[in-house]
């Protein structure tokens, strides 16, 4: 919670040693920060979601508490999404929850993927996890890598 000091200075027929008394008041923005929710980073639809937790309760998962997102220099084009099991909490991560699943975001990542949506999807020829960034300025063909 966010305090401000008021100096209010008291009348001149005060005691002398007195000039100013100092009057605690909470601020009336921190009211409205405690009230206001935190948007998350990035937007995991409903099917990534869901397709996280399965591969979460998967034998190679286990002891996992969540998903890691990173970004990585490589591909074509400069930067690549990463995708990892989280078996601890790393304090400097962000971490999010939505539909039931722990995200972390990696603190050199995170301004690469602010506004990204997360999305499953299965095709006839393939079956991935798409980010629909609006950062990044252009993508590979192979569609590996994007820069930002």
């Amino acid at each position: 919670s966010s305090r401000s000091t008021l100096r209010i200075p008291l009348a001149r027929a005060a005691h002398p040693s007195f000039s100013s008394v100092a009057i605690e008041e909470e601020h009336p923005a921190s009211k409205a920060r405690a009230r206001r929710k935190k948007l998350d980073p990035i937007v995991v639809t409903e099917n990534a979601a869901n397709r996280m937790k399965e591969l979460l309760s998967g034998e190679s998962a286990e002891g996992a508490i969540g998903i890691r997102l990173g970004v990585r220099r490589r591909g074509c084009n400069g930067l690549s999404y990463t995708l990892n099991y989280a078996f601890e909490e790393n304090k400097k991560d962000e971490k999010m929850e939505t539909h039931g699943l722990t995200v972390y975001i990696e603190p050199m990542a995170l301004f690469n993927v602010v506004g990204t949506v997360m999305d499953f999807e299965e095709t006839e020829l393939s079956t991935e996890f798409t980010f629909n960034n609006p950062n990044a300025k252009g993508e590979c063909g192979c569609g590996e890598s994007f820069n930002v």
